[in-house]
């Protein structure tokens, strides 16, 4: 395998001085908390949707899914369906309530209907998953990282700081403006960086017919899946239902994506980026799919070329090694650095995204109603950079720690998905039942019993149940408990939803 050459180190040193000065420069002038994590709420649609896509398409998509795709075939893709039409569901029914007033995250809404405890909950569930996910993904990230850059073992901190120190300094100075407008510039490295892949690859194998009709004659290209399956992860059934709810929850009930649309001017702008993150997501995993088939084809003809795979490490398939090792090792000078820089750009929008969120959280949810009476917009500012720091350090603690806890590494990778039903269900609960004041305790022990739920199936039934049916039976564990406790206490209430 050949190592990063001059030309390589070069195109990456200048992405990563000019993703920097391009965020610090677009974010200057930050007044307050509006401007610090709305962006002011003049952030063009196409942008924020540009910024929605980076964000939940992070390097592990960079990585990951061509080894999904190199390991079987297609039917990833019916998954993809799914958060399609999420994402229709969320434009047409819950967009709307983000734009009834001000907020600064979803939970805003659980406080409408259930009180300030209830809403503290959700966002104390979204801190403490989201903190352990974003943690867990940066160290997993920096696994095939640690690879293409040549580091030691122990020098895997090292290509851990560089990801949040790079985030930060542009996330601290700029917040949102600066997240939103850097994601879309990463958003398009790592696509075009894909499409350069596709492009390149059947020129080694010898002709795109060849290599396409090879690979549809082992059965790559097979992508749907009929039958139904609670164990099976990847079939039409999961794919029109269980990702549904995962979607709906990640982009209706998660701060990390709700943050982008509530940087919007209004409902409209909203609904704009939303749809265009619906028109293009499924085109985007399509396209790494696409890679995963033509990288197993390419060494099927060549296995040669196949370099063998460092030691395992938990969290990692052998076959995420395969994308990082092929750029490696077939890739001329130059193009190399390029195709890194795509898995760094897609590295550094999770990571300012998350920073972001968590801060604006804290901030908005927890500091601004306990101090209230003692803030001005200058004092909220310098809390809110105080807090993207913190959570820095935190992200960098957790990814750390990660490395020696390969039985935690799972469960907290996947600790968002445990507690997206019972955020999901929370939204969906406030907005049914709006209208007047409820006791935030039913909704509060319907959370915990979910999480507690999930966390047991996941657990002890994870080899039956796959990990897209979590959030549905987290949502319904939320709904059925919290109603049966309002019936019991009496506080039955009428449901009911304002036209929206």
């Amino acid at each position: 395998m050949t190592y990063l050459g001059i030309p390589d180190w070069c195109v990456i040193v200048f992405y990563i001085l000019g993703i920097v000065v391009m965020g610090v420069l677009l974010g200057r002038g930050q007044k307050g908390a509006r401007d610090y994590f709305l962006g002011g709420r003049n952030i063009p649609w196409w942008g924020v949707g540009l910024s929605i896509l980076a964000t939940e398409t992070s390097a592990l998509t960079f990585i990951g899914v061509p080894a999904l795709a190199y390991g079987s075939n297609l039917t990833f893709i019916q998954i993809v369906i799914g958060y399609v039409l999420a994402r229709v569901v969320l434009t047409i029914w819950i967009a709307p309530y983000y734009f009834r007033g001000e907020i600064f995250s979803p939970y805003a809404l659980i406080d409408q209907t259930f009180g300030s405890g209830a809403r503290m909950t959700a966002a104390a569930f979204f801190l403490i998953a989201g903190t352990l996910a974003a943690g867990v993904r940066v160290y997993v990230t920096c696994i095939p990282i640690q690879l293409m850059l040549g580091l030691t073992d122990g020098g895997i901190i090292w290509a851990i700081l560089l990801f949040v120190g790079l985030s930060l300094i542009y996330t601290y100075i700029g917040g949102l403006k600066s997240v939103v407008w850097t994601d879309a510039v990463q958003f398009g490295l790592f696509f075009i960086g894909g499409l350069f892949v596709v492009w390149y690859l059947p020129r080694l194998y010898g002709g795109g017919a060849e290599l396409f009709r090879d690979s549809l004659d082992a059965g790559k290209w097979q992508w749907f899946h009929g039958g139904f399956s609670l164990s099976m992860p990847f079939n039409i059934w999961m794919g029109v239902f269980g990702a549904i709810f995962l979607t709906m929850s990640t982009h209706g009930a998660d701060q990390l994506i709700v943050q982008r649309v509530l940087a919007c001017r209004d409902l409209k702008e909203g609904r704009k980026a939303l749809i265009l993150s619906a028109v293009l997501i499924l085109p985007l995993m399509l396209l790494f799919l696409i890679i995963g088939i033509f990288l197993w084809t390419f060494y099927q003809k060549f296995p040669d070329m196949k370099i063998a795979v460092p030691e395992i490490r938990p969290g990692v398939q052998k076959a995420d090694y395969i994308f990082p090792i092929f750029i490696l090792s077939e890739l001329p000078a130059g193009l190399k650095g390029f195709l890194v820089v795509g898995i760094i750009s897609a590295a550094m929008s999770s990571v300012s995204s998350a920073l972001s969120a968590l801060a604006s959280v804290s901030t908005m949810d927890f500091y601004q109603r306990w101090f209230r009476s003692y803030q001005d917009e200058a004092s909220q500012l310098k809390f809110s950079r105080v807090s993207t720091l913190i959570w820095a350090v935190l992200l960098v603690g957790v990814a750390w720690w990660t490395k020696s806890q390969p039985t935690v590494l799972n469960v907290a990778f996947s600790l968002s998905g445990l507690t997206a039903g019972g955020l999901l269900g929370a939204l969906m609960l406030s907005l049914v039942l709006r209208g007047r004041q409820r006791p935030g305790w039913p909704l509060m022990i319907g959370m915990c019993v979910s999480l507690a739920v999930v966390f047991y199936v996941k657990t002890y039934h994870g080899e039956v149940i796959a990990w897209p049916w979590f959030t549905l039976i987290g949502l319904l564990t939320t709904v059925i408990v919290c109603i049966a406790l309002m019936l019991i206490s009496g506080q039955k209430g009428t449901l009911k939803s304002r036209q929206t």
